[in-house]
Formats: structure tokens, sequence, C-alpha cells
């Protein structure tokens, strides 16, 4: 089966979006997992299927593929992506495209500078909500604390229509996101896993955030995470309506006006190259 895509990456988050209006296509987890393959397939952090909406209220639909070839609930950089690729040549910044995703929709618009912004859903700090069982543990100033292998955690936890635990620290240059993340990623408590977060607090308009991704490993941005971090950050009284975060592979911009209100991610959505792929 011949596949044709399109690569695409925010801040190096990268991804493989393909049109399955036009070509039709349903991979199992294990031609995921060799289309994510950066020597054997083509690499990517998730893969994109761009579908034909199911209700009149959305432009298209779109689904997340981890590179573990599991599929997951929502992907901030992505939805920019699949936003700036169904847009075309498009240079329209007062249309507001609707793409909804299995757990939801969310709103895009084009920006003059070439960015991409998209109004994701508002935060939700429920435990239930990531799921996340939180029954037993201690919990100060939103923080929960955990031992896990030997480590003393506290984070704090919010869905952005995906789950995320949240670490504040001090430096995250020295951060354990290669030994923490997996660890708290799978750990019991997160029943279906979550994306973990590791934030330092420069400014009340400035952060700088690592997230180790699940079912990925450290990437170079995330944009819920991103969301998830400044939610966190804000909810604590730390941080301004709007703040800049800056991830390995760049800067997102996000807007939050506080609880019960969406958030607004902003930033770059790239076209790296398309081909065909034979599976």
């Amino acid at each position: 089966m011949q596949i044709e895509f399109t690569k695409m990456h925010g801040l190096g988050n990268d991804f493989v979006v393909i049109d399955a209006i036009n070509q039709p296509v349903s991979l199992t987890p294990e031609q995921l997992r060799l289309l994510a393959d950066r020597h054997l397939g083509i690499g990517f952090d998730q893969l994109l299927l761009v579908e034909a909406a199911t209700t009149s209220s959305a432009d298209f639909r779109y689904r997340i593929f981890n590179a573990d070839g599991g599929e997951v609930e929502q992907c901030g950089n992505g939805a920019r992506c699949v936003a700036r690729l169904v847009a075309g040549d498009s240079q329209d910044t007062e249309r507001v495209w609707k793409l909804a995703f299995p757990g939801g929709a969310v709103r895009a618009q084009l920006q003059a500078n070439g960015d991409v912004a998209v109004e994701m859903a508002a935060p939700n700090f429920d435990p239930a909500s990531l799921p996340f069982n939180a029954e037993g543990l201690e919990i100060s100033d939103d923080e929960y604390f955990l031992q896990v292998d030997g480590w003393d955690v506290f984070f704090s936890v919010v869905s952005m229509g995906n789950p995320h635990a949240v670490i504040r620290g001090e430096d995250i240059d020295q951060a354990p996101v290669a030994t923490l993340g997996p660890l708290l990623e799978r750990h019991e408590r997160f029943v279906n896993r979550a994306n973990i977060g590791f934030m330092q607090l420069l400014s009340p308009e400035r952060i700088r955030l690592r997230v180790f991704e699940r079912g990925v490993g450290e990437t170079s941005a995330c944009g819920t995470g991103a969301c998830a971090a400044v939610a966190v950050g804000r909810r604590a009284g730390l941080l301004n309506e709007e703040v800049a975060v800056e991830l390995p592979g760049g800067e997102l911009r996000i807007r939050w006006a506080g609880l019960g209100e969406p958030v607004w991610l902003i930033g770059e959505a790239i076209k790296a190259f398309e081909g065909v792929i034979e599976i």
C-alpha cells in the first residue's frame, strides 16, 4: 500500500499528516510504529489522520497517534499543523477553522506573521478528568506528593483534553526528564498514563519547559504541555494572563483568562516536505 503524506512540525515537534479523505487509510499499531521509526520509516512524534467532518459544526476531523502506535486524545502542536495544512495557500486571518477530534473540537486562526493560533479546551483540574487516582495522597497548594522509585515528587495534575502532570523546579536543565519522566508517565495512578512537564518559572510572563510525552519520550515542544504548565502556574498565582513558554525547540505563546475559559495556544506550524511511502 502506498501512502501520500506531508511532514510537518511545530518547534521541532514533528508529525506525519495524512489526508485520509482522498486516500482512506487504516493503519495497525505495527504499521504506525514502522512509520515512526526514524531509520526504517519516516519518523515522527505523532501521526495525524485528517478525515471528513462527521457534523456540520466542523470543517474537518483529525485523529492523533503516538510513535508507539497508540491513539491519544489531543495534541496542541498537531492541531496547529492540521489547521495550517487544511488552510492551504490561504492567508485569511479572519476565517475561523473548526477542527473536530475524538474528544471535542478546537477553533484555529492563521496569524499575520504566519503562526497559527488554536483555542484549546478549558483546563480541568479534577483528577478524575485525566483520570488520576488521587485517593489517599497528600495535597498542598494544588500539588500532590508521591514517592516514585526513590524520588520524592511534588506535582500538579490537569487535563487539557489529554492528561498532564506538571513539576515545578529551579533549573530544568538539571531536571531528571529521562529518568523520572517515564516512571511517572506509567505510574499506576495515571490510569491512561500521562504527559510529564518540568517547568521553571522565569517571571510572571515567561517560563521554561521540558516535556516527556506519553508514548513518545522527551520532545522538542509540546503544545498541550505548554498549556498545562501555564494553567498550573496561573492557578497557583505565579503567572499572568499571557505567557511565553521556552521549549527546547523554540517559543510558544499561551493566553488564558482563567478558570472556566479556554486556552489559546499560538506558535509556528511548518510544512517540511511531502512524500510517498509504501508499507
